[in-house]
């Protein structure tokens, strides 16, 4: 039976021109795109660990359907062929990594402003729809931070809750180089919505709230860089799996939702499949109903994990430290982030449905599974003496 869209319309295959393919998201969308449509991807990374089993064997059923190039994007004279050869450009590439943006701010701002000029550019002259990936870290922080901290106006969620159609987008000090990242996404988002309005570019900007799941980020040392800081979801994974304290910036105050990585590519599946409905729009795509503090989160992981592994928690699971501590100078951070829904819902007919608990069981059993061996061993290495 052909496949229909929202409206009840036959969904012709298409061909995706997709950058960033090797990533968490990336992955998960390709797989889900082999898995159940009929739609043709170009897989552009630097790497693709993380889609191989989608390209190797030749026998599987969608050979042929997905392509992987091997491409920079920062300096690559093929991009914009590639892109003129697809119906829809979804651009996944960022550095995303909160440890980054005050330690590498240049770095930050070229990788989510610079490199992404061309990619707009060419999918407005040559007339490509652009899914483009956001973040919702462009809400910065939200009003009800401002109001005094006994204020009864700090439970409304009218001062919170983040709107794409209306919420103010709030920084810090621009000497607080974490806000690197918000300002360049933001100022990528600005160009893209003048680009709508001024010569009629097919666009729609995702907005992530905290996507988890397999495969996202990295386990220091093992997959990534020995040195590197990744999310708190990772940072927490890979204490746990090393039996060390969970880090608690500045008394993991902050607080977040999280949502599972396969509710999250339905919700694009639905932009892909139904441009009517999806151009011209900004959608937070979030889950407000898994809404934890970071210490909270921290204490459910603990729980979580001594289920998957059968390990006992440590007796003092968790240590606060300070954000300069942990960061380094110039950091700052959002104390709350809730999606409005009403949108997207609107739009898309889209709502999530894991809760957090089920979420971070399906994680943390993966990570345990892929890493726990690989970090036994690593850790059991004797030090070579200098």
């Amino acid at each position: 039976m052909a496949r229909v869209d929202l409206d009840g319309r036959a969904i012709a295959p298409m061909t995706i021109c997709m950058i960033g393919a090797g990533g968490f998201i990336g992955s998960h969308l390709c797989e889900k795109l082999m898995a159940e449509t009929p739609h043709k991807v170009l897989a552009l990374d630097v790497y693709n660990d993380k889609i191989r089993h989608l390209l190797e064997p030749e026998s599987l059923p969608w050979a042929g359907r997905i392509q992987f190039h091997r491409i920079n994007i920062k300096h690559d004279s093929r991009l914009e062929g590639l892109i003129k050869m697809a119906d829809l450009t979804i651009n996944l590439a960022a550095i995303c990594t909160p440890a980054d943006y005050n330690t590498r701010p240049l770095d930050t701002i070229y990788s989510n402003f610079i490199d992404a000029l061309p990619v707009v550019k060419y999918c407005s002259e040559n007339n490509k729809r652009l899914i483009h990936f956001s973040t919702c870290e462009v809400y910065g922080k939200t009003i009800g931070s401002f109001l005094p901290k006994d204020s009864p106006l700090r439970q409304d969620p009218a001062y919170f809750v983040l709107k794409e159609d209306a919420s103010p987008c709030i920084f810090g000090p621009i000497e607080k180089q974490r806000w690197s990242y918000a300002c360049a996404k933001q100022l990528i988002e600005r160009l893209i919505y003048a680009e709508g309005a001024e010569n009629a570019l097919e666009f729609t900007i995702v907005r992530p709230f905290n996507w988890i799941g397999p495969r996202m980020d990295f386990i220091p040392g093992i997959d990534g860089p020995s040195e590197g800081v990744p999310r708190v979801l990772a940072c927490f994974s890979n204490a746990l799996l090393r039996r060390e304290q969970l880090k608690l910036v500045d008394g993991g105050q902050s607080q977040r939702t999280f949502i599972y990585i396969k509710d999250a590519i339905e919700a694009v599946l639905l932009m892909i499949e139904n441009p009517e409905r999806a151009n011209g729009h900004i959608f937070n795509v979030g889950n407000p109903n898994n809404e934890v503090t970071v210490r909270q989160l921290a204490e459910m992981m603990t729980q979580i994990y001594s289920k998957v592994s059968g390990e006992a928690a440590l007796d003092v699971p968790t240590v606060d430290v300070s954000s300069k501590e942990f960061y380094g100078e110039g950091y700052d951070d959002s104390d709350k982030r809730i999606p409005d829904m009403t949108i997207i819902n609107r739009q898309l007919g889209w709502d999530p449905k894991t809760s957090l608990w089920d979420l971070l069981e399906a994680t943390l059993t993966y990570q345990h599974k892929t890493y726990a061996e690989a970090i036994k061993k690593a850790m059991s290495r004797p030090v070579a003496s200098s």
